[in-house]
C-alpha cells in the first residue's frame, strides 16, 4: 500500500504503488482492474483463433468458425494489400452518382441496410412504453466530434480534433478515383454538413435522460418532418403494406428541424458527407495503408500511441461481428459452474437485502414500497454466458472468395434485415445486452434484467479464493450497482414490465428528485485535470454506486467476521485506472460514469462504516459531515 494515508485518500492508499509503475499498453487509452481483465481475456482467445484458423484446436460451434474465417481474412494482409481501395469503389460511386432527391430515395433502403449514412439514423428497438412489442425508431444523424458541445467555436479541443478529422479524411481521399480538387470540395462540404447537424442533435447530456427518448409520432407527422426524402417509400420496399403507423422518435428536435441540414439545396453537401463518412468508416477493412488511416481521429481523441498489432485487429473485428457465439465459446470453454452458482446466489442475496432496505424505506410510502418490492422480485439474472445461440448468426457464413469489405457488407446487410424483421415480432427477452467474454455488466430498464458476463466474474471483481468481505466490495457492489439502476433517476420511470410507467405516489418521487438533486451537486463542479464533473451527466452512475455500496455493506452486517477495511480496499481496487490525459478529458465530456478516483472516493464517506472501519476524524480529507452524506436506497 502507498504511504498516503487511507484517510485522507482511500483510492491513492489503495493503489498509488501500482499506479506509479504502470504501463498503459500502446495500443489502449488506459490500463487498471476493467482493462487488465479485458487484455487477458483478450490474449486468451487471440490465441484460441490462432489455434482453430491453424487447424490445432477444434469447436463443435459451427459460428465461431465462421468467426475463424473472417480472422483468416483479416490476418491476410498480401490479398487485403493488393486489392487496395478497390472493393470500396463500386459502393462508393454508388454514392457519387447521386445527382437528385429521387437517386436518394431509390437508393435509400439499400443504404439503411449497408449501413450508408443517411441523413437520419433508423432501426427497430423494444417499446419503451410496451416492452412486449418493438418500434421502429429514428433520430438524427452521428456527428464528427463527440459532442455537440465541442462545437463551440471556443472550444480549443473541437478545433483541434475536427483539424485531425480533416487530416485523417485527406490522407484517405488520396486513394479514391477522385480529382484533387473534388477531394478538397468533399471534404470541405463534409465538414460543412457536419456542422449543420450539430445545430440540431442532443448533446450528451441530454441523451443520459434516456426516457426523454420515448417520443411516438404518429407516422404521417414524420413523413412530413423529413421531406424531401421519401420516408414512407423506404418504409414500404422494407414492410409492404405492414409499414409501422407510429414511429418513436429518439430525438424530436433532429426531426422537427431536418430541413435545416437536409434539403434540395444542399443535397450535394450531403452526398459529399455520406461518400467521406462512408469511406472512413470502411477503410478499416481496405489496406494496411488505408486501415492505418482509419485510426488517426481515435488516436488523437484518447491519447493512443499505436495501433494494435494485426492479430488483436482481427480479433477486435471479429469480437464485433460474431460477438454471441464467441462469448458462448468463452462461457463453456473458461467459466466454471461452481463459479456461477456462487455468483447466482450471491446475486439473490443482494435482491433480498434490497427489498428488506425497501421495506425499511424512510421516504416512500407502503404502495411505493409494494410497487419497488414486485420490481425487485421479477429482475431477471443473466450470468455467465447464453444457453444458445440466436439464429442470425447461422446466416453468417463467410465464403473465401469474398474480400474483408465485402464480408463485412454482407453482415451488414444480414445484421440490418434481421433488425429490421424485428419490428413485427414480440421482443425477444432471451437476448443478451453484452456477450460472455465482456469485461462489464448492465441493466436494462426495458426488460428489467441484469447481465453480468463470464469475464468480469474474476479478481479483484470476484473470485472464489477471496473473502467474501472482498467479493462484496467487488463484484457484490457491482451487483448491487446495476440493480440500483432500476431505480436511478432513469429507471425509476419503468415499472417490473420494462414499460415507461409512473408507479409512485407523487409525494414519493418529489422525495426521490430531492435526493437526486442532492447527489448532482455532491459531484458537481469538482475539478479533475483541467475540466469539471457534469453532475447532471453522471447522476444516474453515481445513484446506482450510491445503492450498490448501500446494500452490500447492509449485507456485510450479517456476515460473521466481516471485514469492512477488506471491503473498502477492494471498491477502490475495483475502480483503479491510469489512463492518458486526453482519453480522461474525453470521458469527462461524454460519459455517463464519474471519472474512476472519484467513484472511489466519495461513495465510501456517504457511509457510518467508512468512518468507523479506518477511524476517519473530522480533520481527514475523506471526511464529510453527516448531513451532507446521502444514502438514497
Amino acid at each position: 500500500m502507498s504511504d498516503i494515508r487511507i484517510q485522507d485518500d482511500l483510492y491513492e492508499a489503495v493503489n498509488g504503488d501500482w499506479l506509479k509503475t504502470a504501463v498503459i499498453p500502446e495500443d489502449r487509452p488506459m490500463t487498471g482492474g476493467f482493462s487488465i481483465l479485458d487484455e487477458e481475456v483478450e490474449k486468451l482467445l487471440i490465441n484460441d483463433f490462432n489455434l482453430l484458423a491453424n487447424g490445432q484446436k477444434n469447436t463443435n460451434i459451427k459460428e465461431m468458425t465462421y468467426a475463424v474465417e473472417l480472422y483468416k481474412k483479416v490476418l491476410d494482409t498480401k490479398r487485403r494489400n493488393e486489392e487496395g481501395i478497390t472493393p470500396l469503389l463500386k459502393d462508393l460511386a454508388v454514392i457519387q452518382s447521386i445527382q437528385s432527391i429521387e437517386d436518394l430515395n431509390s437508393l435509400s433502403l439499400d443504404f439503411l441496410l449497408k449501413d450508408v449514412p443517411l441523413p437520419f439514423q433508423a432501426g427497430v428497438e423494444p417499446d419503451m412504453g410496451d416492452a412486449t412489442k418493438n418500434s421502429f425508431v429514428i433520430l438524427g444523424p452521428s456527428l464528427i466530434l463527440p459532442d455537440t458541445t465541442y462545437y463551440d467555436g471556443c472550444n480549443e479541443a473541437g478545433i483541434e480534433l475536427l483539424n485531425v478529422y480533416k487530416d485523417m479524411a485527406s490522407k484517405a481521399l488520396a486513394y479514391t478515383n477522385l480529382a484533387k480538387e473534388d477531394q478538397e470540395k468533399y471534404l470541405e462540404d463534409t465538414i460543412k454538413f457536419d456542422s449543420l447537424i450539430a445545430k440540431c442533435v442532443k448533446s450528451q447530456l441530454e441523451w443520459a435522460d434516456y426516457v426523454k427518448n420515448y417520443n411516438p409520432t404518429p407516422l404521417e407527422e414524420v413523413i412530413e418532418s423529413l421531406k424531401p426524402f421519401d420516408f414512407m417509400g423506404m418504409l414500404k420496399k422494407e414492410y409492404k403494406d405492414e409499414f409501422p403507423k407510429t414511429i418513436v422518435v429518439y430525438d424530436p428536435r433532429a426531426i422537427k428541424e431536418f430541413n435545416t441540414y437536409f434539403n434540395l439545396d444542399n443535397l450535394n453537401l450531403y452526398v459529399h458527407w455520406a461518400y467521406v463518412k462512408y469511406l472512413l468508416k470502411s477503410a478499416f477493412t481496405l489496406s494496411e495503408e488505408l486501415a492505418e488511416i482509419s485510426t488517426i481521429f481515435r488516436k488523437a481523441l484518447m491519447g493512443i500511441d499505436a495501433s494494435p498489432k494485426l492479430e488483436k485487429q482481427a480479433f477486435m473485428a471479429v469480437s464485433r461481428v460474431y460477438s454471441e457465439p464467441i462469448g458462448v465459446y468463452y462461457g463453456r470453454e473458461y467459466f466454471g459452474e461452481e463459479a456461477k452458482k456462487d455468483i447466482v446466489s450471491l446475486v439473490k442475496k443482494i435482491i433480498e437485502m434490497y427489498k428488506v432496505r425497501m421495506k425499511n424505506n424512510t421516504f416512500l410510502a407502503e404502495e411505493t414500497k409494494i410497487e419497488a418490492i414486485k420490481k425487485l422480485s421479477t429482475i431477471e439474472i443473466k450470468m455467465g454466458y447464453p444457453e444458445y445461440i440466436h439464429e442470425l448468426y447461422s446466416k453468417m457464413e463467410l465464403t473465401r472468395d469474398l474480400s474483408y469489405y465485402d464480408s463485412m457488407v454482407k453482415v451488414s446487410i444480414l445484421k440490418s434485415i434481421d433488425n429490421l424483421n424485428k419490428l413485427n415480432k414480440k421482443v425477444d427477452r432471451t437476448e443478451w445486452a453484452m456477450p460472455g467474454h465482456m469485461v462489464n455488466a448492465c441493466y436494462n430498464p426495458s426488460a428489467n434484467d441484469i447481465t453480468f458476463p463470464a469475464a468480469i466474474l474474476q479478481k479483484p471483481f470476484y473470485s472464489i479464493h477471496q473473502t467474501i468481505s472482498e467479493n462484496l466490495g467487488g463484484i457484490g457492489a457491482v451487483i448491487g450497482h446495476e440493480i440500483s439502476h432500476a431505480f436511478d433517476n432513469n429507471g425509476a420511470q419503468f415499472d417490473e414490465n420494462g414499460n415507461i410507467k409512473n408507479w409512485w405516489k407523487e409525494s414519493d418521487y418529489k422525495a426521490f428528485q430531492k435526493l437526486t438533486k442532492d447527489m448532482i451537486q455532491q459531484f458537481d463542479g469538482i475539478p479533475f485535470l483541467s475540466g469539471k464533473v457534469n453532475g447532471e451527466l453522471v447522476v444516474s452512475e453515481n445513484i446506482a454506486d450510491n445503492g450498490g455500496m448501500a446494500v452490500t455493506l447492509a449485507i456485510m452486517h450479517e456476515i460473521p467476521n466481516s471485514d469492512f477495511k477488506l471491503y473498502f480496499e477492494n471498491w477502490a481496487k475495483v475502480w483503479c485506472m491510469k489512463a492518458k490525459e486526453q482519453y480522461t478529458l474525453y470521458l469527462l465530456t461524454n460519459d455517463v460514469h464519474s471519472p474512476a478516483k472519484l467513484r472511489a472516493n466519495i461513495q465510501p464517506r456517504n457511509f457510518i462504516e467508512w468512518y468507523q472501519a479506518f477511524d476517519v476524524k473530522e480533520s481527514d480529507s475523506m471526511y464529510i459531515e453527516p448531513k451532507k452524506r446521502i444514502v438514497i436506497w
